[in-house]
């Protein structure tokens, strides 16, 4: 199977068609690129960091900004038009607004996301909105002040929940909230949750904790209950909504009095790699097929240059069709990912 579509038949963004689309051995077509800039983060999730971030010695260093925009440059020549920056948390490097800019002016990238833990989003929305990020993700696991402490490590839902709402009024074309399903931050919220949505354009995304060589007891610990999330929206005048393009694995479901959406992404659903249009590069440069696949792809060699760019090319769609049809978490087998910032998410 080609790993091209020829000119004219390529997978196209919301503008205009790109060039010649990315695709694997099961025909899936390759649109997004997860880029990590750095394994960091000022938060202590108990789901991913709950130490911390401790560096590990001997490790390459972060991606630099010029190999990052050669990196951008390559996938975009294959047909990716959306990147979204990820971590750890991304906004911790201080060149993050530099590297936003570059990567929304490449002339292939339709859409810059990002997504952030919101610490620096209330003071920086609109300069980022300016540097051509259009959309955010901010990650919110409970509307309940004390419980956003102890899960993240940090007293600041008050500031993050500002932070949505000076995106909202940057003119981000998308402002979603990723929540983290776990048991002690899952019913008690919903009146809250239901309420934010309902006064705010956002979408509410709850996610299905995934585990990791990290997470293990807390994975053991949660209580999958997307289901009865699912059965509360569907029993109370929610309906599900068809998937844009270039959109992420999330089900959304819409109300027609409320502003905002519901959203579940459900990584352990049937079918639930059948559409997967992502690919993800570490902060260190090495490409990644799968969040839960092996150790990658080290591309770190073939970013010091520009006249490299042929090469690299060609490097990325060989690796394609190592990409597997799904992931093996059914079988409690998370590859090598040690926890949820090492290659974003």
């Amino acid at each position: 199977m080609a790993l091209f579509d020829p000119p004219g038949q390529s997978e196209t963004g919301p503008d205009q068609e790109v060039g010649p689309a990315l695709r694997d051995r099961f025909g899936r077509r390759f649109s997004y690129l997860r880029l990590s800039l750095t394994e960091r983060c000022n938060f202590r999730c108990t789901y991913c960091l709950p130490n911390g971030f401790i560096a590990q010695k001997g490790l390459p260093p972060e991606l630099t900004r010029d190999e990052i925009g050669r990196a951008v440059g390559a996938f975009s020549k294959l047909g990716l038009w959306k990147v979204r920056l990820t971590g750890g948390e991304p906004t911790v490097r201080s060149d993050f607004t530099d590297i936003a800019r570059d990567i929304a002016g490449q002339p292939d990238i339709r859409r810059v996301a990002m997504t952030t833990n919101g610490y620096r989003l209330a003071r920086e929305a609109e300069s980022w909105r300016a540097a051509g990020i259009d959309a955010v993700n901010v990650s919110i696991d409970t509307l309940d002040r004390a419980r956003f402490a102890q899960v993240t490590g940090r007293d600041m839902l008050d500031q993050v929940i500002a932070g949505v709402d000076n995106a909202l009024d940057a003119g981000f074309s998308a402002v979603k909230i990723n929540s983290v399903l776990l048991p002690e931050i899952g019913a008690p919220d919903w009146d809250a949750i239901l309420g934010f949505v309902a006064e705010r354009n956002v979408t509410w995304r709850f996610i299905e904790l995934m585990r990791t060589n990290g997470n293990s007891a807390e994975f053991r610990s949660q209580v999958h209950a997307s289901q009865a999330i699912r059965e509360k929206l569907e029993g109370s005048g929610w309906t599900q909504r068809d998937r844009g393009e270039g959109a992420g694995p999330a089900t959304e479901y819409v109300h027609p009095d409320f502003r905002g959406r519901i959203g579940l992404i459900t990584p352990y659903g049937e079918g639930f790699c059948d559409s997967c249009n992502r690919l993800r590069l570490s902060s260190r440069g090495r490409l990644h097929l799968c969040l839960f696949g092996e150790q990658g792809y080290d591309l770190r060699r073939l970013l010091e240059r520009d006249d490299q760019q042929e090469e690299l090319i060609e490097t990325i769609a060989r690796a394609l069709p190592d990409k597997t049809q799904g992931h093996r978490l059914h079988e409690g087998d998370s590859g090598a990912t040690p926890h949820l910032a090492s290659i974003g998410g």
